[in-house]
C-alpha cells in the first residue's frame, strides 16, 4: 500500500538536497589558512628546537670526551717520561696511602674520570668547583670538584658533580650503575679506582651528602668515599640522584688499568 505522504516527504527532501552551500567569507578563509599556518609553524619550531637539542648534546658530549682523552694522554706520556715507581716494600707509605694533591685552584682541570658502565669511550675532565658556566656547561669538562671536599685517594668524601641532561647529558645513563662497577679517576699522579656501593635520591637541599662521612658533617672520617651527584630525573631538577662509591686501590699513572685500556689509548 503506498504512503499517502510519501510524495510530500520526497518533495521535502528534494528541497532540503537543493538548498545551496554556505559560501564562508574571504575573512574567515584568510584566518583559516592563517590558523593553519600558525599550527605548521609551531611543529616545526618544536622539532627544530628537539633536533637542536639533541645535536647541541652530542656535539658537546664528544667535545667533552675529546678534551678528557687529550688531557688523559699528556699525563701518560708525562709519566712514560718520567715514572713513578710503583712501591715494592709493602711497609713503604705510597704502599699502605695513596698519593694526595693539593686543592686545585678554580676552575683548574686536575682529573679525568672513567665510567665503563656509562659507555665503552666514556670519560670526562674533573675540574675544581661546580659552577655551572665555568665548568659543568663546559666544552672542555662537564664534572665539577666540590671545593673543600676530599682529593681522590684522600681519607673523606671526594665529592663531584655534573648534569644528568642537557651540555653533554653527562650523568644521563648514572641510574644504570651496579653494584661492584668500577669507577677510575686519574690525575697526574695516578689511578684511583672506586667501586660503586648503592644509590641515594635526596631533595636539593640536603646538601650533607657531600660531608666528609655523608649525613654527619660532625663525625671523622675514616674511610676514602667518592660521591657523585646529579639531577633526577633526566631533564628535571626535582631531587638528586647521588651515587656513593668506595676506594679500591691506586697504580701509577703510566699503569694504566686493562679494563679501560682502550678508552684511554683510544684503541
Amino acid at each position: 500500500m503506498t504512503d499517502p505522504a510519501e510524495p510530500e516527504r520526497h518533495r521535502a527532501g528534494s528541497r532540503r538536497a537543493a538548498r545551496p552551500r554556505r559560501t564562508r567569507s574571504a575573512g574567515e578563509v584568510v584566518l583559516t589558512v592563517i590558523g593553519e599556518l600558525l599550527i605548521t609553524a609551531g611543529v616545526l619550531v618544536g622539532l627544530f628546537l628537539g633536533w637542536q637539542v639533541w645535536w647541541n648534546n652530542l656535539v658537546l658530549s664528544g667535545q667533552q670526551t675529546s678534551a678528557a682523552q687529550e688531557q688523559s694522554k699528556k699525563w701518560i706520556d708525562d709519566a712514560i717520561k718520567a715514572p713513578r715507581p710503583t712501591p715494592t716494600d709493602p711497609s713503604s707509605p705510597e704502599a699502605v696511602d695513596p698519593p694526595v694533591m693539593a686543592q686545585p685552584g678554580d676552575y683548574e682541570p686536575f682529573a679525568v674520570i672513567y665510567i665503563p658502565r656509562l659507555g665503552p669511550d666514556w670519560k670526562r675532565t674533573i675540574r675544581e668547583t661546580v659552577d655551572v658556566d665555568k665548568v659543568l656547561n663546559s666544552y672542555t669538562a662537564g664534572v665539577g670538584h666540590y671545593a673543600g671536599t676530599a682529593m681522590p685517594g684522600e681519607v673523606g668524601n671526594f665529592a663531584v658533580a655534573g648534569h644528568d641532561s642537557g651540555w653533554g647529558n653527562t650523568f644521563i645513563d648514572l641510574s644504570k650503575l651496579h653494584i661492584g662497577d668500577r669507577i677510575y679517576v686519574q690525575t697526574k699522579d695516578g689511578w684511583y679506582t672506586y667501586l660503586f656501593r648503592n644509590f641515594e635520591y635526596v631533595q636539593p637541599t640536603q646538601v650533607q651528602v657531600i660531608a666528609s662521612v655523608p649525613h654527619h658533617p660532625d663525625v671523622q672520617p675514616i674511610d676514602r668515599l667518592m660521591t657523585i651527584t646529579t639531577c633526577n630525573p633526566p631533564f628535571h631538577a626535582g631531587e638528586r640522584l647521588i651515587a656513593y662509591n668506595v676506594y679500591a686501590g691506586y697504580q701509577p699513572t703510566q699503569d694504566v688499568p686493562n679494563e679501560i685500556r682502550a678508552a684511554v689509548t683510544g684503541g
